[in-house]
This record gives C-alpha cells, sequence and structure tokens, in this order.
C-alpha cells in the first residue's frame, strides 16, 4: 500500500502520517518555490485542525458547485460539455478567491458520456435541467422491494444485470448477462458467453467503449485543469475520493427515499443485512480512491440521516451504525473521513459525541443546520468540524452580514483551533460580494 512493505504492520495513526507525508509531496509543476511552500503550509493547516491543533489561522475551503461557472460568465451547460470554458472557470475561481484546497472540476461530470449513455438517474443542465442549473437526481424505485436477496447474495451481479440495466439506457440489455460467477468449470465458459453475441449486447458494447473514450477525453481534461490549479495558487486538492453511508446508498438512488423508509417497517431485517453488505463496499471504495489519488480525506456526505428523516430510534438502528463502521474503516486505513453533514443533527449530536464512535482526532465534520454551539459542545474535543456558513446567507444577506456571521462562528466555535471555515451546502446560488466577504472575513478574525 503507498509502496510500504510492512503497510499491514502500521498502526492507523502511522498509516494516517505515511498517507500525509505522500499528500505533502505531490508531482506537480509548481512555478516557483513560493507556490510549492503555499502547498506545503497549507497541507499542514489542514493535519493541524484535524488533530484540533490552532493552525496559522483558521482553514477556509468551500464546497464549490455551479457558482464557479456562473462567476466565469459561463453555464453550467458549459462546464459539462466544453473543457476548455471548464478550465477557464476553474482557474479564474481559484485565482480570484483566496480559499486553502482547490475545489475539483472533475465534480462537474462529463455530460457526453451520459448521452452516449442513455443516463437516466439524472437530469442535468441542458438535459432535462436549465443549462444555468446544476443536476438533479430522478429518484425512482430502481431496485425493488422482492430484490433485497439478489443484491444481499451477489451485490456486482445485481448492479450489473438489474441496476445498470434500469438507469443506463446503453446497458438494456445487460440483463440477459449471466452472473460472471457462473464460469466455475469449463463446461460453463460457452453458455455464459451466448448472450454477448446478441446483437442488442454487442450494440451496447460499442456504446460502452464509444463512452469509454469521451471518459478518457474528460479525464484528461479535468486532471490536467486540477493540476494546474493546484501547482500555480498552491493548493491542495480537498478530497481525495467518495464512500457513503450505507443507508443512503441504498436509499438515495437504489430503492428511492419513500421505499426504504417503508422497508424499515416492512422487512428491517432485510434491510439490516443490505446495509452490511454496502458497508464493506464503501469503506473498499474510499480506501482505492485514497490509494489512487494519494490524498488522505475522504468525501462522505450525509442525505437521509438528518433531523426530521426518521426517528431517532430508527437512525440508531438503521443509519448510524453502518456509518459508524464506514468511518472506523477508513480511520483504520489512516484516511480521514470528511462527513458532509447535510440538514440538521442537532438531534443526532449525542451519536456522534459517544467517545467508542468517533475516532479521536481524524475525522472531519463539516456542519449546514446544525447549532454549532451544541456541535463544538458535543465533539469539539474529539473531532475537527466546520461549516454552517447558509447557502442562503451567501444568496440574499448583505456582505455586513456575511461578516457578522463568520466573526461569531471562529469567536465562538473556532477560538480553540479545530475548526474549518466553509458554507453548509454546496454553494451553487450566491452573491459573489459575499463570497468575498466570507472569506475576506475568515482572514480576518481567523488569525491565531
Amino acid at each position: 500500500m503507498l509502496g510500504i512493505d510492512n503497510w499491514d504492520q502500521l498502526s492507523p495513526r502511522e498509516k494516517y502520517e505515511k498517507r500525509f507525508e505522500k499528500f505533502s509531496k505531490p508531482e506537480l509543476d509548481f512555478p516557483d518555490e513560493s507556490a510549492k511552500e503555499a502547498y506545503q503550509e497549507r497541507i499542514q493547516m489542514l493535519k493541524d485542525v484535524i488533530e484540533l491543533k490552532k493552525p496559522v489561522r483558521v482553514p477556509q475551503c468551500l464546497n464549490m458547485g455551479v457558482f464557479v461557472a456562473d462567476y466565469a460568465g459561463y453555464t453550467a451547460k458549459d462546464m459539462m460539455y466544453n473543457y476548455e470554458r471548464l478550465g477557464e472557470a476553474f482557474k479564474k475561481f481559484h485565482k480570484d478567491f483566496e480559499v486553502d484546497a482547490a475545489a475539483s472540476s472533475m465534480l462537474m461530470g462529463p455530460a457526453k458520456v451520459f448521452d452516449i449513455l442513455e443516463y437516466k438517474l439524472y437530469d442535468w443542465p441542458g438535459n432535462g435541467v436549465d443549462e444555468k442549473r446544476s443536476y438533479q437526481c430522478l429518484e425512482k424505485e430502481y431496485m425493488k422491494a422482492d430484490e433485497y436477496d439478489l443484491l444481499i447474495n451477489d451485490p456486482s451481479a445485481f448492479w450489473m444485470r438489474f441496476y445498470m440495466p434500469r438507469i443506463i439506457g446503453a446497458m438494456e440489455s445487460w440483463g440477459k448477462l449471466s452472473p460472471w460467477t457462473d464460469i466455475i468449470e469449463l463446461p460453463f465458459m460457452g453458455p455464459t458467453f451466448i448472450p454477448f453475441g446478441l446483437p442488442d449486447v454487442q450494440e451496447s458494447l460499442k456504446k460502452l467503449m464509444e463512452a469509454g473514450s469521451a471518459a478518457l477525453e474528460w479525464a484528461g481534461a479535468f486532471s490536467q485543469i486540477d493540476a494546474e490549479v493546484s501547482a500555480i495558487n498552491g493548493l491542495p486538492p480537498l478530497f481525495g475520493g467518495f464512500a457513503k453511508a450505507p443507508f443512503d446508498t441504498l436509499g438515495d438512488t437504489l430503492r428511492g427515499t419513500r421505499p426504504i423508509m417503508t422497508d424499515m417497517f416492512r422487512r428491517p431485517e432485510k434491510l439490516l443485512e443490505a446495509l452490511e453488505v454496502l458497508t464493506a463496499i464503501n469503506i473498499e471504495m474510499g480506501i482505492r480512491a485514497a490509494n489512487q489519488n494519494n490524498n488522505p480525506i475522504i468525501f462522505i456526505p450525509l442525505h437521509k440521516g438528518a433531523d426530521g428523516f426518521m426517528s431517532e430510534d430508527q437512525f440508531g438502528k438503521f443509519y448510524w451504525p453502518t456509518l459508524e463502521k464506514v468511518i472506523k474503516g477508513l480511520v483504520e486505513e489512516g484516511i480521514v473521513p470528511y462527513l458532509f453533514v447535510e440538514g440538521g443533527y442537532n438531534d443526532r449530536l449525542d451519536y456522534l459525541a459517544s467517545e467508542a464512535e468517533i475516532p479521536e482526532k481524524q475525522t472531519i465534520w463539516i456542519f449546514d443546520d446544525t447549532d454549532m454551539r451544541n456541535a463544538k459542545e458535543a465533539i469539539g474535543d474529539r473531532a475537527c468540524i466546520g461549516g454552517n456558513v447558509p447557502g442562503s446567507l451567501l444568496q440574499t444577506g448583505s456582505p455586513a452580514e456575511v461578516e457578522e456571521y463568520v466573526r461569531d462562528l471562529i469567536e465562538n466555535v473556532g477560538a480553540d483551533g479545530g475548526y474549518i471555515l466553509a458554507n453548509g451546502v454546496v454553494l451553487d446560488d450566491g452573491k459573489v460580494e459575499n463570497v468575498e466577504a466570507m472569506l475576506s472575513a475568515g482572514r480576518k478574525y481567523g488569525k491565531y
């Protein structure tokens, strides 16, 4: 792992240190020594704040959406189809706004790939959504209530033969394929490969190859953009990859919100069994991404665990236990889970505060609508917290109101360190002067 022969013999903390050492030495073409030093200084700031130390100042890490496009005078559609404009927009944003971690242009997504695949799970700018707006999930019951055993017994086969044909038009014929696990002896080879001779399956493979070429073009573009942004501005990337809470994996785009809520009553044991299967999948996904990108910070958006989505008892039974396992599984590999806590977690703080459940000084919790003083009291001595600058304030408030809000946050929540200044929701809409006021206030009041 990471080129270290005795990796499995290292403690979680030793793995964490090795990952940050690798993170601080990127293969980037810095234009000068000052940019390289700025990069390493910001890595140290992130490391200090995670460890609840006082960095040189409060780090400023924005969670960016289509604001980047609008600021550059482009549409969200431009960002997803025109990679030259994608690069111009992200370079302009990071040049003009003084942040401490780079937002990746990868997050805009490759619309050309979606077009080829006939992607059905989302609408995106220019395809069901206004050209200036962000993408939108089209929630449906893509996994049926009677398919839990299919998912539990062989998740990869379920994805290949049931889920993907429902969300990707170009893969509709994949329902005819046999599971790869059928190939256990010579006589099974022929029958397994018969479907690949069918015209609709072969046409699907051609579209997948076309989509693969388009994805490579996109990957080359965003990789170059992100590398230039990091090198020129001395900005480390904020995330090394993604994982999810198992309940969200199942509820967001497999069962859907309403079906999974009824599953808690109608088939709770099957739901719990499936969540355990998805736990290992999410841990592996996060570890693999951190290894590939040499970045120990893994983004985990929390969707359906917020106050009001389910009762506290349901949260304790269905949501928290497997999320806790994902967090611990990543931490054991030296990874820092960056938990983007959407909505309010005011009724969930007791879970987060349990000494046995939160690994000390190795997680980041970015809150949206949670009372930050209560969050600080509950977990501030064990975990880095941040966020809470409302998107509504950045959209409708005045610069003076934004400055006052940030000042209050830093003085009452971030005074002892362990705090990251960030917006509480992904920034799609906001007044330029308010974003500038937020960052300016962070520099003004965030010095230690």
